[in-house]
């Protein structure tokens, strides 16, 4: 969208979807850059957006929003957005996209913490906009990757600052990561925001981040090679994810 005119952009808002990837400024351990999570939105919605050219919906790419709510790393370093400025961020955003044009608008987020709020936002967004919100975390979509399953702990994927994030920071931004690769040694007892004690439950104990050294999982045995199929896996997803909900929505469009 930063390269288009003001015309250019009401005139794609009648057919196309926009695109918002949203990510964080916030601690990834010693190795990797504090907006990790920005750049990894970016680069799976830039993947999936190369393999719609051609045959897929038309799609416009907003800029990625680089804020995310991060009070849970504030012990090490993050800029860190309220619940309530987050949502009310979003949901400026979304609004004037709507009154440019928009009536299809999906957001794409790049960290655990923004989760729950983006998915309000979109809710309550269309309870009083004429238009159709999506809104997933690229990690999510569909089904785990034949590299995601044959990790130790599919369950957890992305986690944080591990073998998953760091795997795709070597391919996505190799002169970003900082090597050698750190051993993380188990943490005992397990965080419990990680290994809560029962299936099903959500659980948060203070100081467990920084407890635990701000990383959920061992890095070291990350690699570029699996780094790259899991973006191709992840961008993939969400191309096929961009597809189901231009054909449920196309009447919006019209």
């Amino acid at each position: 969208m930063t390269g288009l005119t003001w015309r250019e952009t009401r005139d794609a808002g009648r057919s196309g979807i926009a695109l918002l990837p949203i990510g964080s400024q916030e601690q990834h351990a010693d190795h990797l850059p504090m907006g990790t999570d920005t750049l990894l939105a970016s680069a799976v919605v830039d993947r999936a957006a190369a393999l719609l050219e051609g045959d897929g919906p038309p799609v416009v790419r907003l800029p990625v929003l680089p804020y995310g709510h991060s009070p849970h790393h504030l012990f090490a370093a993050a800029v860190s957005l309220s619940a309530a400025t987050l949502s009310a961020v979003l949901g400026d955003i979304l609004g004037s996209l709507a009154r440019s044009g928009y009536r299809r608008i999906m957001i794409v987020n790049g960290h655990g913490g923004n989760d729950e709020i983006m998915r309000l936002a979109v809710k309550e967004f269309a309870l009083h906009t004429d238009a159709a919100v999506a809104a997933c975390s690229y990690w999510s979509l569909g089904t785990l990757s034949p590299d995601e399953q044959a990790a130790g702990r599919p369950e957890v994927t992305p986690g944080h600052a591990g073998w998953f994030e760091t795997s795709l920071m070597l391919a996505a931004h190799p002169a970003l990561v900082r090597t050698p690769l750190p051993v993380r040694e188990p943490v005992e007892p397990p965080p419990l925001f990680d290994r809560p004690p029962h299936a099903g439950l959500t659980v948060e104990r203070h100081g467990e981040w920084e407890r635990v050294g701000g990383a959920t999982d061992d890095p070291s045995g990350a690699d570029a090679e699996r780094g790259g199929r899991l973006l191709a896996a992840r961008g993939a997803e969400l191309a096929q994810a961009i597809r189901a909900f231009d054909t449920a929505t196309r009447t919006h469009s019209a």
